[in-house]
């Protein structure tokens, strides 16, 4: 573990639960199974949540009144859409078992369900961050192995 007490990719963790609180109907082939969600965040919100215990959201977050939250399968695009073209991001994994009733899977870009959190997110509930750099294309490099199932 890094001296942030925060897991690097390398380290390996148990599968978390995932509590589906879900304000709307949904058939259960909609629902995600994501243990892990995923924040991207700028390096200062970063920096900030790592001096508190619990992070009440990017100023969008705020604006909207819930946590925003991507799966694995959507991050990328969330990476493209919202943050294409900023430097200096931390992708934050996050154990969406920690995050309890307060996570909701709610319809977002084309209907898919994406997690939105109710509550502050509890620094407890970090697995990993790590740097989200801008790679010579001008797409953001996520962290080796991502994306091969491993997260």
């Amino acid at each position: 573990m890094q001296a942030t007490g925060y897991a690097t990719r390398s380290e390996t963790f148990g599968a978390a639960l995932i509590n589906l609180y879900e304000p709307i109907r949904v058939s259960m082939n909609q629902r995600s199974p994501s243990s892990v969600l995923y924040k991207i965040l700028r390096a200062e919100e970063w920096a900030a949540f790592q001096r508190v215990e619990t992070f009440a959201g990017a100023p969008v977050d705020l604006a909207d009144g819930y946590v925003h939250f991507s799966t694995a399968d959507q991050v990328r695009e969330t990476a493209a859409k919202h943050f294409s073209g900023v430097e200096g991001l931390v992708l934050v994994a996050v154990d969406a078992g920690a995050l309890r009733d307060d996570l909701r899977w709610e319809p977002s870009r084309g209907g898919a369900l994406f997690p939105h959190l109710y509550a502050a997110l509890p620094r407890s509930a970090v697995l990993t961050a790590d740097p989200l750099p801008l790679g010579p294309d001008g797409a953001h490099a996520f962290p080796d192995g991502f994306g091969d199932g491993s997260e």
